[in-house]
């Protein structure tokens, strides 16, 4: 997950500054999340995965797929009624 926040803060073009505000944190308690010394809130992590369009299963590791679920959802339906 860590890796995650920041490899996806840096595809972005974004500084730490950047994600602090949107947040509503500091910019040390940002940089606490991405090196692991401080835990995310849960509402954080929901801002981060609809702010980058991706899911918090994401952001935490447990999928490697980067899409948001509705999308999977639609891309799942539109699959079994073109089958």
């Amino acid at each position: 997950m860590l890796m995650r926040i920041r490899d996806l803060r840096e595809d972005h073009d974004l500084k730490q500054e950047d994600i602090a505000k949107i947040l509503n944190v500091s910019q040390v308690a940002y940089s606490n999340y991405e090196l692991g010394k401080r835990l995310i809130p849960y509402t954080a992590l929901v801002k981060l995965a609809n702010f980058y369009g991706t899911s918090v299963d994401y952001l935490v590791g447990n999928t490697n797929d980067k899409r948001q679920y509705k999308k999977v959802i639609k891309e799942e339906i539109k699959e079994k009624t073109v089958s």
